[in-house]
Order: structure tokens, then C-alpha cells, then sequence
């Protein structure tokens, strides 16, 4: 490993890590307010569902934008593998982190960190300049 790609490595990690935070924060909070829209004195069968939606797209469309913009912000470019992938793996992670009821604390830490993992190994490969 070269001395050019520790730097890119790591905040790539950085950058993965801070976009996973920001987003969970996000999908947790649209997620209480999507239960307590469902749990609403008027509500019906099915009457969550578009807020349940809602809550979804709140947590997972944020994180190709935080992905490129942490990773311009710290002057790195060509970093197409990292959002894209990092936008396939997120809804998977973040998924089993807010949807399931039965993960701990311990268990969001780790996920978070491996796919703050995910997001260092996906910096390393850089688009070509032209």
C-alpha cells in the first residue's frame, strides 16, 4: 500500500461514518413520527403506510450526497464507487438497524462501524482523471 492511499482510506472511513450517523439520526426520527402518525386517533388499516414510506426515503436518499459532499469536502475526488456503493449498502444496513425491533445499541455501533469499513475499502478505488 502506497503512503497516497492511507490518507484517501481513512477518510473515506470518516466520511462513511459521519454519513451513516447523520442518516441514521435521520431515519430514526422520521421513523417515531411515522409511528406516531400511525398511532393516531384517526387512524385505519394502512393509514401508516405513507408516512412509513416517507420515514424510508428520509433515511436512505440523504446518503449519496453525504457521501460525495464529506468526501469533496475533505479535497477527494472520483469517488463514484464509494456513493454508489455506499447507496446500495445503506438501505440494506441502516434497514436492519431501524426496521428490526430487537437490535441493541452494541449491535448499531458495529453495524455502523462495518459499513464505515465498507465506505473505507469503496474510497480506495478513484475514477481516472481525463
Amino acid at each position: 500500500m502506497t503512503r497516497t492511499r492511507v490518507p484517501r482510506r481513512l477518510k473515506g472511513v470518516l466520511v462513511s461514518a459521519a454519513a451513516a450517523a447523520l442518516c441514521y439520526w435521520i431515519w430514526t426520527a422520521a421513523r417515531e413520527w411515522a409511528d406516531r402518525a400511525q398511532a393516531g386517533p384517526d387512524s385505519n388499516f394502512g393509514s401508516g403506510f405513507l408516512p412509513a414510506l416517507l420515514a424510508q426515503i428520509a433515511g436512505v436518499a440523504p446518503m449519496p450526497l453525504l457521501l460525495w459532499a464529506g468526501m469533496r469536502a475533505v479535497r477527494e475526488r472520483g469517488n463514484h464507487l464509494l456513493v454508489f456503493g455506499g447507496a446500495l449498502a445503506w438501505p440494506f444496513v441502516g434497514g436492519h438497524i431501524i426496521e428490526d425491533a430487537g437490535v441493541a445499541a452494541t449491535q448499531t455501533v458495529l453495524y455502523c462501524a462495518l459499513f464505515a469499513a465498507l465506505g473505507g475499502l469503496l474510497s480506495l478505488a478513484e475514477t481516472p482523471k481525463n
